[in-house]
């Protein structure tokens, strides 16, 4: 189709700084504006994996002022996914990328560098990314890749602390990966709810990540 191909073609920012020179720092986090829950953690006692996300508002904060940690990494958010989701990522992608906030995200087909390792690139993207979403589908669960990129993932950040983004479809409760049984998920039945959903999570930990370096200079 005509808009994968230019998808798959769409230039990438040149550098942070036209992102950044977009943006103006006019607005200062609010002390009292932190989230009242974490979409991905989960306290003592708490049934897991059990029940999709669910999300409270987003606080207003400036994630893309010229000082925000957002610019520490690369990309926002790397998509993990099989071969056969490439078109409902793709999807994912535009949606992300067409957002006021330019969410920077990692598609392998389109960003991995040609001629480099597969291993190599997999953990590149995971490193270099606030944010990974993990599209779990049938053809997730076989492909090793997928597990592979999972793994990294956890082990870049064990602790459920709302950077891994699970996103259940098409599979049953009972195949959900065991490693992701401590962080709660998304499942996608309508894609624009869940589209949004991932876009709120996405937004909510960039803005605690912006609030927690802002009081650690105060």
């Amino acid at each position: 189709a005509g808009w994968f191909r230019r998808l798959l073609h769409k230039p990438k920012s040149s550098s942070v700084e036209s992102l950044k020179s977009s943006h103006c720092a006019s607005s200062s986090p609010s002390s009292s504006s932190s989230s009242s829950a974490k979409s991905s953690s989960s306290s003592p006692g708490t049934s897991l994996a059990t029940s999709s996300i669910s999300l409270s508002p987003v606080s207003a904060v400036d994630i893309s002022a010229s000082h925000s940690p957002r610019w520490d990494k690369s990309y926002d958010v790397c998509i993990c996914h099989s071969e056969g989701d490439v078109e409902l990522v793709s999807e994912l992608v535009s949606y992300l990328e067409g957002q006021p906030e330019s969410f920077r995200c990692f598609l392998q087909l389109r960003d991995a560098a040609p001629g480099s390792a597969v291993v190599t690139e997999l953990c590149d993207a995971v490193q270099n990314s606030h944010c990974w979403v993990m599209l779990i589908t049938p053809g997730f669960l076989q492909d090793p890749w997928c597990r592979y990129q999972m793994h990294q993932a956890l082990a870049e950040a064990p602790m459920a602390n709302g950077r891994t983004i699970p996103v259940l479809k098409d599979v049953d409760r009972k195949d959900y990966p065991r490693e992701l049984r401590n962080i709660y998920y998304i499942y996608m039945a309508l894609k624009e709810k869940s589209f949004r959903q991932i876009r709120d999570t996405v937004m909510r930990y960039l803005q605690e990540l912006c609030q927690s370096s802002t009081k650690s200079m105060e």
